[in-house]
């Protein structure tokens, strides 16, 4: 019996000194210090982007049809020459049994390059085949369908620019030449054109675009990182955002409410909360009002 009380007496102390040692270690993790990394409030430029994708067309583009049946004699003109508004491209034999005619030309309706041919000489036609597609592209059109909500902030004249994964990260530049008056009803988006000098040739119809346009930009104003501002919903249902500023003994952190404006890929701005010079921390998960805190910029 005196063996067994013995053996009682020892789990329970060993059991309280785990328990101290647990709760020793939770009270550890709660005074922890955080390495942290921290930015100033500076004045800065910020823009709002919009990242939209789009495809390239000619400026001009069109269909050439024979003006009569029959057979098609030559190709004058092959793919990828140029040609001029009423220049022969093709020739048309007529066939008709019995009588003999002059080859009909086909002539071009715009100034342009061939972009493709249609058919092979010998082939039939009637006034309905396609020979050929010329397109016009000294200059070439954008075009992007813009959603609703961005229309009231793009103009004639705004500019641009864009990449085509030909040309990896170079940035050919536009500008607005052309919104639709409509809105699409099931998409909600409206149709937008960019105008873009392609007199080096460099661009063809057809290429996908990666365009961006900016919205709105503001000029030298307080802004921080996006990751230094975290956000909340409240009870009653309102956002309330806020950073952490690091206290004037440098070791220590309070949590403040801010009040951010204009958002770009990687600033906001700031509408008050916080002064030009103050010093935020970018945000580390479990960091609170009044934790301790490391400094570790890089």
């Amino acid at each position: 019996m005196k063996k067994l009380s013995m053996l009682i007496l020892s789990v329970f102390v060993l059991c309280a000194c785990s328990g101290k040692g647990e709760k020793s270690k939770l009270e550890q993790i709660e005074t922890d210090t955080f390495a942290v990394e921290t930015e100033t409030v500076s004045l800065r430029d910020v823009k709002l982007d919009l990242l939209i994708t789009g495809s390239i067309k000619a400026w001009e583009e069109a269909i050439i049809f024979p003006r009569v049946d029959g057979k098609l004699l030559e190709n004058v003109l092959k793919e990828g020459d140029k040609v001029k508004r009423n220049q022969s491209l093709a020739l048309i034999e007529r066939d008709e049994v019995g009588a003999v005619y002059e080859p009909v030309l086909v002539p071009s309706t715009i100034n342009g390059v061939i972009g493709k041919t249609y058919l092979d000489p010998g082939a039939n036609v009637t006034r309905s085949t396609p020979v050929a597609m010329v397109v016009n592209q000294e200059n070439v059109r954008v075009v992007i369908d813009v959603p609703e909500r961005y229309i009231g902030k793009i103009r004639l004249g705004q500019e641009a620019s864009f990449t085509v994964e030909a040309f990896g990260n170079r940035e050919f530049k536009a500008q607005v030449y052309k919104i639709s008056p409509v809105v699409d009803a099931q998409s909600r988006v409206v149709t937008v054109e960019l105008k873009a000098d392609n007199s080096e040739g460099s661009l063809k119809s057809g290429m996908f675009a990666k365009v961006k346009l900016v919205l709105e930009e503001k000029k030298n104003i307080p802004a921080v990182n996006l990751t230094s501002v975290q956000s909340e919903t409240a009870e009653d249902g309102s956002v309330q955002n806020y950073v952490y500023i690091v206290n004037a003994d440098g070791s220590t952190v309070s949590k403040k409410a801010v009040e951010i404006g204009l958002k770009s890929t990687s600033d906001y701005e700031v509408l008050g909360g916080v002064n030009t010079g103050d010093e935020i921390i970018k945000i580390v998960f479990g960091i609170k009002d009044g934790s301790k805190i490391k400094v570790e910029n890089k």
